[in-house]
Parts: structure tokens; C-alpha cells; sequence
């Protein structure tokens, strides 16, 4: 299989996958995707993409919880 965006090869591997809306920032590890060797583009089968969106739904617990300090660029000192 070829990558959907440039044609690259795809190679499986175990990703991080992130999710931003709003306030809410989500971080799952340990994914099986398909990541294309050239461009980078990560492809998730349809049954990890509907478990991704189950966690995006809290529907299980974290493993562990970080913090994480936020900066604004236009306030620098």
C-alpha cells in the first residue's frame, strides 16, 4: 500500500497520537499505524480510529496524567 498524500511507501508502526479542541489536549500512545517513510502522514485502520475517538469521548481512563507548562509567544520577556 502507498501513502493516500504522496505516493511513499508505508511502514507499520506504534505512534503517539495527539488531539487538540479547545482547552482539551489528548495524547495516546502506543498506536498502530501506518506511517508513510517519506512524508510522515500516519493512517489508523478504521477499528483504532473509532477506539481514538472513544478516548476523545473519555470513555477510559488515563494512564497517567503530565503537566505542562504553557508559554505565550507575544508575552516574552
Amino acid at each position: 500500500m502507498k501513502c493516500v498524500f504522496c505516493g511513499g511507501k508505508l511502514k507499520k508502526e506504534n505512534v503517539t497520537f495527539t488531539y487538540e479542541d479547545e482547552d482539551k489536549y489528548l495524547f495516546v500512545e502506543d498506536v498502530p499505524a501506518e506511517v508513510c517513510t517519506s512524508c510522515g502522514e500516519k493512517t489508523y485502520s478504521p477499528s483504532v480510529t473509532d477506539d481514538l475517538l472513544r478516548f476523545a469521548r473519555n470513555e477510559f481512563q488515563p494512564a497517567r496524567t503530565i503537566e505542562v507548562p504553557i508559554f505565550n509567544f507575544v508575552e516574552r520577556v
